[in-house]
């Protein structure tokens, strides 16, 4: 049975497959290329991976990411479809749909959204209420360094809190732009923002996310 995860990372790979290497994406300078040596490190590489999040392994992810980047682009490609070596966490089912639901959403998008030509991609409702779940336990973690109030709503009125402070910028979109803004692709994001405008113009610009998602 597919899961979201599965789906996300077929989709992907197909995204990056059309782009081309050299083609950009809303990840900073990043090319095409360079974000699949991210994907495929990620999953594959513990022992550098570690440096998405740590700065003081940074410097070895970095290294063992530029040489994967050399490796032949379609290489990388079939790295992401075929997904990680068995003996991997991420090849544990329930860890997959945990970890790499969000982050091939996101990095899908940030394919696509790169484009020129881009348009809006419908999601069904279940995946949508899962990109919601996930939003609702990661909101503060993401919105930790907003310079103002932040709360993010569905359009239905379920909201979650992803900084509390004063003046408070509401966010309202579906699940999927939310998780967008909240990664920090904000300027592609779908959505309305609500309060006040200096705040607005802050939060539009704020370093929301994780570092290296």
């Amino acid at each position: 049975m597919s899961t979201h995860a599965k789906r996300e990372r077929l989709l992907l790979a197909d995204l990056l497959e059309t782009a081309g290497p050299d083609a950009r994406t809303l990840c900073g300078d990043w090319t095409a290329r360079d974000l699949a040596a991210h994907v495929v490190v990620r999953e594959r590489r513990a022992d550098a991976a570690g440096g998405i999040l740590l700065s003081v392994l940074k410097p070895r992810l970095e290294r063992v990411q530029s040489e994967f980047a050399a490796k032949p682009y379609e290489e990388l490609i079939q790295l992401i479809r075929t997904g990680p070596p068995k003996m991997s966490p991420y090849a544990i089912k329930q860890v997959e749909e945990a970890a790499n639901t969000v982050e091939f959403f996101v990095h899908a998008e940030d394919v696509r959204r790169a484009q020129p030509d881009w348009t809006p991609r419908p999601l069904d409702r279940v995946f949508e209420d899962a990109l919601w779940a996930r939003l609702e336990k990661a909101a503060k973690l993401l919105g930790r360094k907003a310079p103002t109030g932040l709360v993010l709503r569905r359009p239905n009125g379920q909201t979650t809190v992803a900084r509390r402070g004063a003046p408070v910028v509401t966010v309202t979109g579906e699940p999927g732009e939310l998780t967008l803004f909240a990664f920090g692709r904000q300027e592609v994001a779908q959505v309305e923002l609500e309060g006040d405008k200096d705040a607005i113009a802050r939060i539009r610009t704020a370093p929301l996310g994780l570092s290296g998602a």
